[in-house]
This record gives structure tokens, C-alpha cells and sequence, in this order.
């Protein structure tokens, strides 16, 4: 089975829809080797239209120019991506492709394809929250920034259901972002305040 794992920068307040005003100001090399580590595992990119809109109109360009972020430019192209859209695409990015039928199906079924390792959604917040309700993302990569945007899309969205996650890995950047790694837990539990009052406040010598 392929491993799911989804890529994000969030701010404090779980808005993962990125500015450039909170966000590049806190970029620095932990970030780019962090970033750099989650997209070397994956063999797979799948993406949401906006998300695959803005990457190939950025990153070809930046390919041809041959700068500093050419190589990694080079290796998003190499790399198979699978966008999620309800209308027909062209697409000017070699080795895209559109998905086929319904996402949630077709993604159980690319997990299932034994030619495929690993999947990384990059950004693409409305795939992420259909895989999570769906039980589909096995981990989730958030790099926290130290700001409240206030506005924006945010990671989980309205519902019912509770989305317990592990803590695999955290580590702390000097500029105060954290990385977050999680995976989906089951919940611990019922538990109410009869159960912890032995461990409040006064309760300790």
C-alpha cells in the first residue's frame, strides 16, 4: 500500500491557505530542507486544481531559467502528477494527468498500485479534507508558522467526526516554526473530569 502524506504551511489558527506576507518571512534553509525531504520520498504529486494551476505556472519557468531553485524546479517536472478537477484540463506540464472518476475511489485505487510508493499532496487543502474524512492520509506534515493570518481557507473544515492524530516527529526552527509530523490515531477514549481531577491543579507537592 502506497503511504498518503500531506504537506502544509499553517498558520497558528489552522489557516493553510498561504500568503506571501506570513509566510516567505519565515522560509529560511530549515524549511527549504524540510520541504525538500518530504517531496525526495514521493514518486506521486497529487493536487488540487488551484494548486496545480500555480505550480505550472511557476515552476517551468523557473526550470528554464536555470537559478538557484532550477534543480528542484526540474524534478517537480520528472515527476508524475495527478491533479483532482471536475472539468477537462490541457495541460502545459509534462507528465501530468487528469484523474480518473471520483477522488476518493481513485485514489484507494492508486494506493493500491504496486508501482506507486508514496503520494504527496502539496497544499491542495479541499483533496486533503475529502482524504481525511475518507481515512485515506496516513501522515500529515505541517509546518507551523509563528502568526495568526485571521483569514484564508483553514486545514479541517466544519463536521462531526473527530480527527485524533500521533505525534511521529516535531522539531523547531530558530525562526519559531515548528514541524509538525502526525498520523492518525484512534481516539483515547471517553474520559471526564472525575477521571483527571486527581491530576489538576494543587493536586501536586
Amino acid at each position: 500500500m502506497a503511504n498518503i502524506v500531506s504537506t502544509l504551511f499553517i498558520s497558528l489558527d489552522g489557516v493553510a491557505e498561504i500568503a506571501e506576507d506570513w509566510h516567505f518571512p519565515y522560509f529560511d534553509e530549515n524549511m527549504g530542507r524540510a520541504v525538500d525531504e518530504d517531496y525526495t520520498a514521493a514518486d506521486v504529486l497529487l493536487l488540487g486544481r488551484v494548486t496545480y494551476d500555480s505550480f505550472a505556472g511557476a515552476w517551468p519557468d523557473r526550470e528554464s531559467a536555470g537559478e538557484d531553485d532550477a534543480a528542484f524546479a526540474k524534478s517537480l517536472g520528472d515527476r508524475r502528477k495527478i491533479v483532482a478537477s471536475r472539468t477537462p484540463l490541457d495541460f502545459p506540464w509534462r507528465n501530468s494527468e487528469l484523474i480518473e472518476g471520483e477522488l476518493v475511489e481513485a485514489v484507494t485505487a492508486l494506493k493500491t498500485d504496486p508501482g506507486v510508493q508514496s503520494i504527496l499532496i502539496p497544499g491542495s487543502i479541499s483533496v486533503v479534507q475529502q482524504l481525511l474524512a475518507a481515512g485515506l492520509v496516513d501522515e500529515l506534515r505541517l509546518l507551523v508558522h509563528p502568526v495568526a493570518a485571521r483569514s484564508g481557507k483553514r486545514l479541517f473544515d466544519e463536521g462531526n467526526a473527530r480527527y485524533h492524530l500521533r505525534l511521529l516527529k516535531s522539531e523547531t526552527f530558530p525562526t519559531g516554526v515548528v514541524r509538525l509530523l502526525y498520523a492518525p490515531s484512534p481516539g483515547p477514549g471517553e474520559t471526564t473530569y472525575e477521571d483527571v481531577k486527581g491530576m489538576g491543579p494543587g493536586t501536586h507537592e
